[in-house]
């Protein structure tokens, strides 16, 4: 039997539901906590149809003998691809330009943008999507300047891109800014006032990741004062994102 929920469940939602359910399939907004696994006595395994298991309580997991896997493969090119047509949306300021179009404006001076060609491109991360990203920005004449701690020499140079020996190294050179880390201890807010502050001015950043690893606060404060030209953002620290909130109308 298989039940699909179409709507977003908190964990008191999910508690009367999975009483007699042995697996789980989630995508990332769904929280698999200790008390769902205990009100699941016959649950054998959850799937996260994504990259990360950050949605789920993997200790707890574990000490119930309930499998946790992922698809780490399953959405690496879409999300790559992604990634590349928000860098290009920020470059030319394509929201903003179809945003005063549709209002009947013609302003084309306000929406000069950038060429890629021979700008830098900083990939936080080097795994799977971020190797593709690399890929594309090649393909435009981007240079490419990583930070991985996992990443060898070896591989970053047949993927052709440089590699950074620290954040305080690749702050200052990069153009653009684009994040394919997962969300840990380490990586949370590393992206904050301290490292905007570091950039050149007008840097423009990207997030496709998660959303806590950019410091949201201080990106709008890096947005207001023109330190950060723009920011492209699929993922947020709270979700969903208010409909009033500023980081809605930023450039």
């Amino acid at each position: 039997k298989v039940t699909v929920l179409d709507q977003r469940l908190t964990e008191a939602d999910l508690l009367p539901v999975v009483a007699g359910v042995e697996a789980i399939v989630v995508r990332s907004e769904t929280k698999i906590t200790r008390k769902v696994m205990e009100a699941a006595p016959k649950l054998k395994v959850v799937g996260r149809a994504g990259v990360g298991v950050d949605n789920v309580d993997v200790e707890a997991a574990t000490q119930r003998g309930i499998v946790v896997m992922n698809t780490p493969a399953g959405n690496t090119v879409s999300t790559a691809e992604l990634t590349f047509s928000m860098l290009m949306a920020v470059a030319r300021k394509i929201p903003q330009a179809h945003g005063s179009m549709k209002a009947g404006e013609w302003n084309r001076k306000a929406f000069q943008g950038t060429e890629l060609y021979g700008k830098t491109l900083g990939i936080l991360g080097m795994g799977r999507i971020g190797g593709e990203v690399a890929k594309r920005a090649n393909a435009f004449g981007m240079r490419v300047l990583a930070y991985d701690p996992y990443l060898t020499p070896a591989r970053a140079t047949a993927l052709q891109v440089e590699l950074a020996n620290d954040l305080d190294q690749l702050w200052p050179q990069v153009d653009f800014l684009t994040v394919h880390m997962p969300m840990t201890d380490e990586t949370r807010g590393m992206v904050n006032a301290a490292a905007f502050a570091k950039m050149k001015k007008g840097v423009r950043v990207l997030n496709c990741a998660r959303g806590g690893i950019i410091n949201e606060t201080d990106l709008l404060g890096a947005l207001h004062s023109g330190q950060v030209a723009g920011a492209a953002l699929d993922v947020y620290e709270t979700e969903p994102l208010p409909k009033d909130s500023p980081l809605r109308t930023q450039a």
